[in-house]
């Protein structure tokens, strides 16, 4: 019966990544040429999310300042979850729905990009980072999912929308980080040229 349930949740993951190949193949496409443009005019990423959203920011900020999987010059990211004193004194200082807005305004410049994940779509603290993002001329890549939440309104045409098409938060996180690997790996592409994916 476990390993049953298990197996179930392989084959869920699986076929919603699948399905999401050529719904989300366009969107994280513009993600990437947004960033590649953002990175190569000396701008940078901010990153945040709650949650496992917000380990998935640390994550591509990892990847994007040391590397994904080929050498290569250091790109400019930062994960906005990441600094606990930044975090506690606004939160307690003002509203935990500002975290991430007043860092946005603090650090980001036009060109920047801002990376906002929401898994409802609907976090009022992205939404507030998103709000700031556009008051600093920055372009936001969303990714979402269950039909994108607030933060599909909230979005302008330069903006990048990554909506998972699913509810269950688990499954739009595995699509997430497996959208965070094609934006290092497209940017790396286009940097570096074309290679053969190692297996």
């Amino acid at each position: 019966m476990l390993e049953q349930r298990i197996q179930q949740n392989f084959i869920d993951s699986a076929d919603l990544k699948y399905q999401s190949a050529q719904t989300l193949s366009k969107p994280v496409a513009q993600a990437v040429q947004a960033m590649l443009a953002c990175v190569t005019s000396g701008g940078k990423v901010l990153a945040c999310g709650n949650g496992g959203s917000a380990a998935d920011a640390q994550h591509f900020s990892a990847e994007f300042v040391g590397r994904f999987e080929r050498e290569r010059p250091e790109l400019a990211a930062l994960s906005l979850t990441t600094d606990s004193s930044i975090l506690t004194a606004i939160g307690n200082d003002y509203d935990f729905n500002r975290i991430f807005s007043k860092q946005v305004r603090a650090l980001g410049q036009a060109g920047d990009v801002l990376l906002a994940l929401s898994t409802s779509g609907n976090s009022a603290n992205i939404i507030a980072a998103i709000e700031a993002a556009h008051e600093r001329e920055m372009t936001v890549v969303a990714l979402t999912g269950r039909g994108g939440g607030k933060i599909g309104n909230l979005l302008r045409e330069t903006d990048v929308h990554v909506c998972v098409p699913h509810d269950r938060t688990a499954r739009i996180q595995e699509v997430h980080i497996l959208v965070l690997h094609c934006i290092c790996d497209g940017v790396d592409a286009q940097l570096l040229g074309e290679q053969e994916t190692p297996t």
